[in-house]
């Protein structure tokens, strides 16, 4: 099952792009399968409380409009869809073709209108002050210092003042005890993210995190909450 684990953020993880200067996640449908099978029978279930909390933390508002960076196949895009209602606007980025094409395909099988388009976090194709809120979620720990930077400088353009943001990644390793040490993943030292997440703008930080549950691998998970000033 380790294995498994492994090629879900291992083998589908592919190098950099001309199109970022972070690192890709393809596979489409087979990610959210390998997820589902990573979830279920490693994770017992805790990746989807991870959503679940991401949303809660996120106060979602009728009508609001959202950006979700690093969308992945849109599971957590089209959850804040269903959130804020057809009054609305969701729109989800990804830099992986194939992770958008996927997205696009559930939304359209749900019925759920969310804008899926490829795009990148250090170069945001939107007007500033466009958004409410935007979240992040397990893409952080796959960029580097300076590209977090300018990802976190990008976000503060796009939201309008007072606009949330909600950040979740997994807990670095040598955090990380137990079965949770075994999943290869990387993470974000919470403490590190935060300094940034105040260096871009934000003020009103909260954190709060997710523990390893017993015989889980979920490497745990750190969570962010902030402002824009």
């Amino acid at each position: 099952m380790h294995s498994f684990a492994r090629r879900l953020h291992g083998s589908v993880e592919k190098s950099a792009t001309k199109g970022t200067k972070g690192l890709i996640l393809n596979g489409g449908w087979r990610y959210d399968l390998m997820g589902w099978f990573v979830d279920t029978f490693l994770f017992r279930s805790q990746w989807q409380q991870l959503r679940q909390k991401t949303i809660y933390l996120a106060s979602l508002q009728p009508g609001e409009r959202v950006l979700d960076v690093g969308c992945g196949t849109g599971t957590l895009a089209l959850e804040a869809a269903r959130q804020i209602g057809t009054a609305g606007r969701v729109v989800g980025i990804d830099p992986s073709k194939q992770q958008i094409t996927r997205a696009r395909s559930k939304a359209t099988r749900h019925n759920v209108p969310v804008a899926f388009q490829i795009g990148v976090i250090e170069q945001l194709a939107f007007s500033d002050q466009t958004f409410d809120v935007v979240l992040s979620t397990l893409m952080m720990h796959h960029l580097q210092s300076s590209l977090k930077r300018q990802g976190l400088a990008e976000i503060a353009r796009v939201l309008k003042p007072g606009g949330r943001l909600v950040i979740a990644d997994f807990k670095p390793k040598q955090e990380r005890q137990g079965q949770a040490a075994r999943f290869h993943a990387g993470g974000s030292s919470m403490q590190d993210l935060a300094a940034m997440v105040v260096d871009a703008g934000f003020e009103f930080l909260e954190t709060e995190e997710i523990r390893p549950a017993r015989f889980s691998t979920f490497p745990g998970a750190g969570f962010i909450k902030a402002h824009k000033s």
